[in-house]
């Protein structure tokens, strides 16, 4: 059996304005997506709505897949669900400059999909928006304690900055 990504679109290509609906859940290894944060039994989940023009197709929807790794700031473990809205367009003869090609009468989804969640996995994953991090002084997790530390110590290296006389 092939790839369920690649579509025989030769009934959708028959008259401009055919649509077909794709609803998949797909593995990582299906598209070729190797990221360090996406687990290799991760469900890439695609619900892909395809419309035929008179040049190609336009496929619109959503691909998600779900993604762990350490915050940045305070070194927890972090996870969530990327999702990309999907907005692209195929043809036979390119004219688009952002188009992909489309092959014959295959419609290959599988490059697009990549790219789309290689693009919006986070390669420094954060574990809320408002991780406080860790102290820079004491190393303790500002999200779970008071460290006393007090204020954040300045960088010596921006001194000669603050030596400077404003003129407004």
């Amino acid at each position: 059996m092939g790839n369920p990504l690649v579509i025989n679109a030769a009934e959708l290509l028959r008259r401009p304005g055919n649509e077909r609906d794709i609803d998949l859940v797909v593995e990582p290894a299906e598209i070729d997506l190797d990221h360090p944060h996406v687990a290799t039994d991760a469900d890439v989940n695609i619900r892909l709505h395809l419309e035929s023009l008179s040049d190609g197709i336009v496929v619109t929807g959503t691909v998600a897949v779900p993604w762990s790794g350490t915050c940045r700031r305070c070194l927890a473990q972090a996870s969530g669900t990327t999702t990309a809205e999907v907005h692209e367009l195929y043809q036979h003869t390119v004219t688009d400059p952002d188009a992909f090609e489309l092959a014959g009468d295959q419609l290959d989804l599988r490059l697009m999909v990549r790219e789309l969640l290689l693009l919006e996995v986070p390669d420094t994953p954060l574990c809320r928006e408002d991780c406080a991090g860790l102290c820079p002084q004491c190393g303790a997790d500002r999200n779970t304690v008071e460290c006393g530390c007090g204020a954040t110590v300045a960088d010596p290296r921006w001194d000669a900055l603050s030596a400077l006389e404003l003129d407004t």
